[in-house]
C-alpha cells in the first residue's frame, strides 16, 4: 500500500474510534522510526466493553470504506490492550489504566502527529 493509503486507513480508524466515544485518539507517523509500520492509531476506553466496541467498529468501518481487514489481532481475549495490525497501520485500543501504565506515546514523542479531525 502507498503512504497515502496507509494515512487514509489511519484517519478512517481514528474517526471510527472517535464516533464510538474513544478518548484521547491520536495518530502517530512512526514509519521513519519503526520501519515495520507507517502509522499507529492510539485510543483509550473507560472499560473493557468499550474497548471491544471501539475495535469492532473500527474494523467494520475500515472494511466497509477501504475494503481492508487486519492481518492479525492481539489482546482480544483480555480486552485491556487490543491491537489490530493492518501491516502499514497498527491500531491500539487500551483501557485507560493500561495506556497510562505503558505510556506508548512517550516512546514515540518525537514522531509527527497526524491531524485526523480535518
Amino acid at each position: 500500500m502507498s503512504a497515502a493509503d496507509a494515512r487514509a486507513l489511519a484517519v478512517v480508524a481514528a474517526r471510527a474510534a472517535d464516533d464510538k466515544k474513544a478518548e484521547d485518539v491520536r495518530v502517530l507517523q512512526v514509519g521513519d522510526v519503526l520501519g515495520i509500520t507507517e502509522f499507529f492509531v492510539i485510543a483509550s476506553a473507560s472499560n473493557r466493553r468499550l474497548v471491544k466496541t471501539l475495535i469492532d467498529h473500527a474494523e467494520a468501518v475500515v472494511r466497509q470504506e477501504l475494503g481492508r481487514s487486519p492481518v492479525r489481532s492481539e489482546g482480544v481475549g483480555e480486552l485491556q490492550w487490543v491491537l489490530l495490525d493492518y501491516g502499514d497501520v497498527v491500531i491500539h485500543v487500551f483501557t485507560e489504566e493500561v495506556r497510562a501504565y505503558y505510556e506508548i506515546e512517550r516512546l514515540y514523542r518525537d514522531v509527527p502527529s497526524v491531524d485526523w479531525r480535518v
